[in-house]
């Protein structure tokens, strides 16, 4: 069996930091979900940590917020997601 030229998707998550409404935090994320981040930011046409601010202002008014790299992920996967799948909880 060769090795594929693409990285594997099962990589253990990556520290950066980030910096939000002025206060530098670290978030660990997989590879692909960094990835998957700045695309985002590219398609919305903002820096990663204007983004990154955004998804923070979003998860803090649930009524029970997640982990800021656990909202990240959520919002990054529903946001990838067609439509009818991102109606709700299962």
């Amino acid at each position: 069996m060769t090795p594929s030229a693409d990285p594997s998707p099962y990589h253990p998550p990556v520290k950066r930091s980030v910096q939000i409404a002025g206060h530098k935090t670290s978030i660990s994320l997989e590879p692909l979900f960094w990835e998957m981040l700045k695309q985002a930011a590219l398609r919305e046409e903002v820096p990663i940590n204007a983004l990154v601010g955004r998804i923070d202002a979003e998860r803090i008014k649930a009524q029970t917020p997640p982990g800021l790299a656990s909202a990240i992920r959520v919002w990054l996967v529903t946001n990838a997601a067609p439509p009818e799948c991102s109606a709700g909880p299962l």
